[in-house]
């Protein structure tokens, strides 16, 4: 299912199978999570350089020959040479290349990936439940890291992301408040469910203060909303690869060392530490599968908010 242009659906095409090249593995796809990263690029608020282009970053296939099942995130290459791939900060190399945006993803039967960007999948993880760690998982847990020892915590937006890292959070005993689009109490009951203490809209304010609050929805109004719930010397962290504009807000909401930082892309240390958390959580995430061919009715289903938890490509 190939992207061609902005604002056109994926298309559906064949193609010959791939030839791996250097340091390449070939992989037969078993199933790609669907992202809201896709929604950007499908969009153009994300560019992708040089269509046409197979989209989807959160693979688990197995590589051929040798039958290993093996995990392929969003970071697909990094040059190794630069100051912040020397410096532990691989995820900001720029000349970094990602998988569904600059290499071919998963949207497909077949996919090519970099031997040294691919993890291995904790057994215990039928395929289709797996795919959401590679990107709403990995993500997720870099971002619950950057909230320190942060005892309370608000998710903005309960998507994929969210439903992986407030069973994260709970395991850790942290106390998890939810906040979701005004009236959607499908998310706000399925955050309950999942150990969220409390859950309302975005626009209301929690029970009690809060030491960290992660904005996963591309929405910049978040951002004050959030600072506004927030605890002296708490932080925001803004999850998403694309916002749309943070507006002015008064430097009242800031003060008392108040923080709001982003959070980029991913180290293949981050995949190996949440792949070894993930089981022993256990985190259990919730799909909702479609077909190859489906993948447009995915993400149209994705941008209406259609599905709680993740959904999932299967060729």
């Amino acid at each position: 299912m190939v992207f061609e242009q902005v604002g056109a659906p994926l298309r559906a095409v064949e193609r010959e199978v791939p030839s791996p090249g250097p340091n390449q593995m070939l992989v037969k796809v078993s199933a790609c999570g669907i992202c809201r990263t896709d929604l950007h690029l499908l969009d153009g608020e994300v560019r992708i350089e040089q269509p046409p282009r197979i989209l989807g970053h959160q693979i688990v296939g197995r590589t051929v020959p040798g039958d290993q099942r093996v995990g392929i995130p969003w970071l697909g290459w990094t040059c190794g040479r630069c100051r912040l791939c020397r410096s532990g900060r691989e995820n900001l190399c720029p000349q970094a290349r990602f998988t569904g945006c600059d290499i071919d993803g998963g949207f497909a039967e077949w996919t090519l990936a970099d031997a040294r960007f691919c993890f291995p999948i904790p057994d215990g993880y039928p395929d289709e439940q797996a795919a959401p760690l590679l990107c709403a998982g990995l993500i997720g847990h870099r971002a619950l890291r950057m909230c320190g020892h942060a005892s309370t915590i608000g998710l903005y937006g309960f998507g994929a992301s969210a439903h992986i890292v407030i069973q994260v959070a709970c395991h850790e005993g942290r106390t998890v408040y939810a906040f979701t689009r005004e009236g959607d109490a499908e998310a706000q009951s399925f955050a309950l469910e999942l150990g969220a203490r409390w859950a309302g809209s975005s626009e209301q304010q929690p029970p009690e203060e809060l030491d960290a609050a992660i904005v996963f929805a591309p929405v910049g109004a978040l951002v004050p909303l959030a600072l506004r719930a927030l605890a002296p010397g708490g932080t925001v962290v803004c999850a998403g690869i694309h916002m749309s504009d943070i507006p002015s807000f008064p430097y009242e909401l800031l003060w008392h060392e108040r923080a709001v930082r982003s959070v980029a892309n991913l180290t293949r240390r981050d995949g190996h530490e949440f792949l070894a958390l993930a089981p022993e959580v256990p985190v259990a995430t919730h799909v909702s599968t479609y077909a190859l061919e489906q993948a447009n009715e995915a993400l149209a289903d994705l941008r209406a908010g259609s599905f709680t938890g993740a959904a999932v490509v299967v060729p």
